[in-house]
């Protein structure tokens, strides 16, 4: 029996995961962060002498790919379905500025976007779901139901991203992570497998001025009348 899909898609840091968690509750669909699927790879390659140097060693990624699982699961600690790599729990190691410095490399590898796009098929047999990333209704499920794509300036994005960080006690500088930013979009917009771009299919929401309530009220709206 086919399962309902809900992707939404947009540039780093514009309310992807938030608002796609709370359309998930609201709904009583499973969410999945596919952004934290990459986070999770580039996490292992760190801790796993992968990446050196500033580089990928493509050949020990390789050979280490299937020994990288992930899975969702409830966190009995927080009562949210959160991302397990090899049966560990992780959601909370990977918001660090190292790992956004190099997941975009790491999302590059056609070799992970292909073990990742497995993960990613196996997860939707299971539940309906509500998952956000970057190429989600354009690459992943292309026949997603439902289809969102949200924007925002790379300065607000900045602000947002700058201010998340603060809170979880991480020490980062605004202007380093308005230069991640801006070096993610342009990353994630010129790379050979699977570019960041907007569904034609799917309704673009600006979210610069728009509060998560007024956000998720769009795109319930939308749901509710289509």
């Amino acid at each position: 029996m086919s399962k309902d899909i809900i992707s939404i898609d947009g540039t780093s840091s514009t309310g992807k995961s938030t608002i796609a968690r709370r359309i998930a509750n609201k709904l009583n669909f499973t969410y999945i962060d596919s952004g934290s699927m990459y986070r999770a790879v580039t996490y292992f390659c760190l801790k796993n002498g992968i990446i050196f140097d500033n580089k990928i060693e493509k050949k020990k990624l390789n050979d280490k790919l299937d020994k990288i699982l992930i899975d969702f699961k409830l966190n009995p600690k927080n009562s949210q379905n959160e991302i397990r790599l090899n049966n560990n729990f992780i959601d909370s190691k990977l918001r660090s500025l190292e790992i956004a410095d190099h997941v975009s490399k790491i999302a590059k590898q056609k070799n992970v976007r292909d073990h990742i796009l497995k993960i990613q098929h196996q997860l939707s047999k299971k539940n309906n779901i509500v998952m956000d990333g970057r190429d989600i209704g354009s690459v992943v499920f292309p026949n997603a139901k439902y289809k969102f794509f949200l924007t925002a300036s790379s300065k607000t994005r900045a602000k947002r991203r700058y201010d998340e960080m603060k809170k979880n006690g991480l020490n980062v500088s605004y202007n380093d992570v308005l230069e991640n930013i801006i070096l993610r979009d342009k990353d994630d917009s010129t790379r050979t497998y699977s570019p960041l771009k907007i569904p034609d299919d799917a309704l673009t929401i600006n979210t610069e001025n728009l509060s998560l309530d007024e956000l998720e009220k769009v795109i319930l709206d939308f749901i509710h009348n289509n």
